[in-house]
């Protein structure tokens, strides 16, 4: 199984528009793509202050709060509350969303994908289990809390660290909780 490690302290952070927090981008394809042109995006985000999210037409998006008591997403005009870290919560990226903090900052976790190229399944894992790769995908595992390691690979994963999976199968131990992301290319 090929895998490639993502460390967590070279990552740059980059401001938002609206002042509100900076991201972190983990992984996504094709490299290097711009906020227009990613197939698939990953990243972690800093939210410093509630405020509207930024559209992304044709994006499908999953939101997991990682620190903080949480947030309260309005997605087109229905509040959802997002206080329990570690639970997904999937929306539309052109739906006209806003946030509001419910007791302070928070660290979130986003996975984005465009429709018609990538789709992505966003699970949490936090004990040991079997991480399968299927062949038309890649997996992202990236250490939300405490570490993890990858079996084979003998790769100790600490917070946001994490690594991208082709094609194969392998045994992922946790001491915490590990975001296993499955991306299906499209086109």
């Amino acid at each position: 199984m090929a895998v490639r490690v993502l460390r967590a302290y070279g990552r740059a952070a980059t401001p938002w528009l609206n002042g509100g927090g900076v991201t972190r981008e983990v992984a996504g394809f094709p490299a290097g793509a711009g906020l227009t042109e990613f197939a698939w995006r990953v990243s972690l985000a800093d939210v410093a202050q509630g405020g509207p999210f930024s559209r992304f037409e044709g994006v499908d998006r999953v939101i997991t709060v990682v620190e903080g008591a949480g947030m309260a997403l309005t997605v087109d005009g229905a509040e959802h509350r997002i206080a329990r870290p570690y639970q997904p919560f999937a929306f539309s990226g052109e739906a006209e969303t806003g946030c509001r903090l419910l007791d302070g900052p928070v660290v979130d976790f986003n996975v984005m994908t465009r429709r018609g190229r990538a789709s992505a399944e966003v699970e949490m894992a936090d004990r040991r289990r079997a991480v399968r790769v299927p062949q038309s995908a890649v997996v992202l595992l990236v250490c939300l809390a405490g570490t993890a390691e990858l079996g084979s690979a003998g790769v100790r994963l600490g917070r946001y660290d994490a690594v991208l999976l082709e094609p194969g199968e392998d045994l992922l131990r946790v001491d915490g909780v590990t975001a296993v992301v499955t991306i299906r290319q499209i086109a």
